[in-house]
C-alpha cells in the first residue's frame, strides 16, 4: 500500500504536528506501508529550513520526503507543492491530510478528488471554538463554509486524535456528523522514558535539589503559560522551594509579555527559561521534573501530556487538553479547571505527596504504552487504510 502524507509544514517551532508526523509515518513503515510526504522548507514566519528544494530525502524512519519552497507566508501556499499534487497523486492508493485552513490541505484533497484517490483529513485540533474565535475569526469562518466543510464532507474519513476533538468539531458544524471519523491518537516514542536527570542538571545547575514543576511544549497563547505563571505565584507561597520550568519557544513578543508577568509577580530566578529542548535533553527535563503540567485553554490532543506519560512523569493537565477524560478514566493524572488557584492547589498538593506522585507515574505509563505506542497506533491506522480501501466501514478497533 502506497500512502501520501501531505503537511504544510514539518518545522518544529510549530510543535506537536511536526513531531507527530515523522513518528506516524514511523509506525506505518514498520507495519510495511511506503509512505511519502510532501510539505514545505517553512521555519516559522520569515524563515526557511535549509533542506533540498524538490528532490526525494530518505528518511531515518523509513519514508521518502519532498519538501517544496514556501512562496507566501498566507496559508503557506507553494507553488511547486501544487503542482507536485496535481501530476502525481494518482501514484498513491490513498492521501492522508494533515492540517485545515493551507494551500497544502486544499490542493491535496481537490487533487486527490480529481483523481479518484480517496483522502482522509486530520484537523489538527482547528474545528474547535477556541480556534475560531481567537484566530482570523473572520477569514476562518468564510473559508470554513466555502472550502474547509465540502472537503470534509467529501472525505473517506476524519482522522480526530481525541473524543474531545471530534465532539468540539461537531459542535462547530453538525453536518460532520454523517462523514465517517475515527478516533486515533497520536503516537509517542518508548524512549522518552529513559532519559537521565543529571544532563538536565548539568546544563541548568539553578534547577539542581529543588522540586521541579515542568512545562514543556510550544510557547502560545493558546497553551496557559499565563495561567501557569499566575499559579505558580500562588503556590511558591505555600512551596517557596518550588522551582518552575518553561521549555519551550515562541513568538518573541509573547514570550516577552510572559517574562515580563514573571518579573511582575516577582518570581524572579524561580522561574527558569530553557528554549527548545528536543532529543535527549527533552527526555532529561522529563526525568528530572517532580512533576509535569499542561495547562491549555485548547489542545486536540496534547503531545506534550502524552510524551510525560510515557516518561513517568507525575503530569496535571486542564480540562480542555483533549486527552484529559483518557487520564482520567486511567486514574493516571489529574485534571483542573483553567482556573490560577485550582491549579495552584493541584500543583502544592502534588510536590507534597510522593506516594502519589509515584503512582501516577506508574499509571501514566501504562496508559500511554497501551494507547500510544507507535505498535498501537501504527496497527489502527492500517486497519483504518484497509477498511476504506476495501469498502469496509467498520470502526478501527482501539485497545483500551
Amino acid at each position: 500500500m502506497k500512502v501520501l502524507h501531505v503537511i504544510p509544514s514539518l518545522s518544529l517551532k510549530h510543535g506537536g504536528p511536526s513531531v507527530a508526523l515523522p513518528l506516524i509515518a514511523s509506525a506505518l513503515t514498520q507495519a510495511g506501508i511506503a509512505v511519502t510526504i510532501t510539505t514545505t522548507d517553512d521555519d516559522g514566519p520569515g524563515a526557511r529550513l535549509n533542506v533540498p528544494i524538490g528532490e526525494k530525502v530518505l528518511t531515518d524512519y523509513g519514508a521518502e520526503l519532498f519538501y517544496f519552497r514556501k512562496n507566501t507566508e498566507f496559508y503557506k501556499f507553494s507553488q511547486g507543492l501544487g503542482r507536485w499534487l496535481r501530476e502525481r497523486v494518482s501514484e498513491f492508493d490513498l492521501v492522508h491530510i494533515h492540517a485545515l485552513f493551507s494551500h497544502s490541505s486544499t490542493t491535496a484533497a481537490r487533487s486527490a478528488l480529481h483523481r479518484g484517490v480517496p483522502y482522509i483529513i486530520r484537523p489538527l485540533g482547528v474545528l474547535n471554538r477556541w480556534g475560531i474565535e481567537n484566530r482570523r475569526r473572520l477569514l476562518k469562518q468564510v473559508s470554513l463554509r466555502l472550502i474547509e466543510l465540502p472537503l470534509l464532507r467529501r472525505a473517506a474519513a476524519i482522522h480526530f486524535t481525541s473524543a474531545a476533538e471530534r465532539n468540539e468539531a461537531v459542535a462547530i458544524d453538525e453536518s460532520l456528523e454523517a462523514t465517517r471519523s475515527e478516533i486515533i491518537p497520536l503516537p509517542i516514542r518508548k524512549e522518552i522514558a529513559e532519559g537521565d536527570s543529571n544532563r538536565f542538571f548539568r546544563r541548568f545547575p539553578q534547577a539542581q535539589g529543588r522540586p521541579l514543576i515542568l512545562y514543556l511544549s510550544r510557547i502560545d497563547p493558546k497553551k496557559g503559560v499565563d495561567l501557569l505563571l499566575r499559579a505558580f505565584a500562588l503556590a511558591r507561597r505555600q512551596r517557596p522551594d518550588a522551582l518552575l520550568v518553561i521549555a519551550g519557544a515562541g513568538d518573541r513578543d509573547y514570550m516577552d509579555a510572559l517574562r515580563g508577568q514573571s518579573d511582575d509577580a516577582d518570581l524572579g530566578p524561580n522561574v527558569v527559561w530553557t528554549g527548545f529542548l528536543e532529543g535527549d535533553d527533552k527526555s532529561a527535563a522529563f526525568a528530572a521534573a517532580t512533576m509535569f503540567v499542561l495547562p491549555s485553554y485548547s489542545e486536540n490532543f496534547g503531545v506534550a501530556a502524552a510524551e510525560a506519560l510515557m516518561a513517568g512523569a507525575a503530569t496535571i493537565v486542564t480540562e480542555q487538553v483533549g486527552i484529559a477524560e483518557e487520564i482520567l478514566r486511567a486514574e493516571a493524572g489529574w485534571v483542573v479547571a483553567s482556573d490560577a488557584m485550582a491549579l495552584s492547589d493541584a500543583m502544592v498538593k502534588l510536590l507534597n505527596e510522593r506516594e502519589t506522585r509515584e503512582r501516577l507515574g506508574k499509571r501514566g505509563r501504562m496508559l500511554a504504552e497501551n494507547r500510544f505506542s507507535e505498535e498501537v497506533v501504527g496497527r489502527a491506522l492500517v486497519q483504518l487504510y484497509d477498511s476504506i480501501l476495501t469498502g469496509n466501514a467498520k470502526p478501527v478497533a482501539r485497545p483500551i
